[in-house]
């Protein structure tokens, strides 16, 4: 047997190891709370009224200010590494319902997952250790050190640009409802397929939508050599809320972030781990 089949076996077993499983459900819950968190924001910048960024740092310090606010964060970051750790297993091993290209593209998917997981988890625990610096700051910190490098206004903007094409793909992706072939469909009931069905698209529609503005905020920045308009999420929300009728625009966002955190709930029981 080769190191490369001994390996195989290993992440083989190890995917299949029942606590692994149980975290990566409790993960998927962590992650619900933060869009919710972020929705909760967003409704509340629409009504003039945020105090915090609206992006996942954002989050996590709502959540750490709250009732068994840094036992909760601790427990969100737990579950977002072993969502980590799921992800990296589902490249390596993963998707095996799937085939050809389509296999390909679901386990590169989840190398893609696997480091946005580990992003989050890392917030998650410099909110724990008290770090000011919020992700706008840093990221626009990031692109101005880019932007200052030898051909980083192409690198900045190849950036935006794949930003903006992963949140068209995320619309699509929950307008086809290709979200159900991950889930256990056949141990619904009518209404909950229903429901989930329904949180789903508008979930992913939202998220979306929120990426694809972040993506052209990117594309600014680079053209017009200007930093402060990559700053993440949050710059993403404020753009839209002043867009004509922007709170508006606003509100079915935070809506649909809110639905997008509860479809991670429905996840959390019925998604294929």
């Amino acid at each position: 047997m080769t190191v490369a089949n001994e390996a195989r076996g290993a992440a083989r077993q190890a995917a299949g190891n029942e606590w692994l499983e149980r975290l990566a459900r409790f993960g998927m819950i962590g992650y619900g709370v933060t869009h919710l968190l972020v929705g909760w924001i967003a409704l509340q910048l629409a009504f003039g009224k945020a105090a915090k960024e609206g992006d996942q740092s954002g989050a996590f310090k709502t959540l750490a200010d709250g009732p068994l606010g840094k036992f909760l964060l601790v427990a969100v970051a737990i579950g977002l590494a072993a969502m980590v750790l799921w992800q990296v297993l589902e490249a390596a091993v993963g998707h095996t319902e799937d085939t050809g290209k389509e296999r390909v593209f679901e386990r590169v998917a989840s190398v893609f997952k696997a480091g946005f997981y580990a992003y989050l988890a890392f917030k998650a625990v410099q909110v724990l250790q008290g770090s000011g610096k919020s992700s706008g700051d840093q990221q626009q910190q990031t692109t101005g050190t880019v932007l200052e490098s030898t051909g980083g206004r192409w690198i900045v903007g190849l950036v935006g640009l794949a930003v903006a094409i992963i949140g068209a793909g995320l619309v699509w992706y929950g307008v086809t409802k290709r979200f159900e072939k991950h889930l256990k469909t056949g141990q619904m009931d009518a209404k909950v397929r229903k429901t989930t069905r329904g949180l789903g698209v508008s979930g992913y529609a939202a998220k979306g939508t929120v990426y694809g503005v972040v993506g052209i905020l990117v594309l600014t920045a680079a053209v017009n050599y200007d930093p402060g308009k990559s700053r993440g999420l949050d710059q993403a929300l404020h753009t839209l809320a002043e867009q004509p009728a922007g709170d508006f625009l606003l509100i079915a966002v935070a809506l649909g972030l809110v639905a997008y955190g509860a479809f991670c709930f429905a996840q959390a029981k019925y998604r294929k781990v």
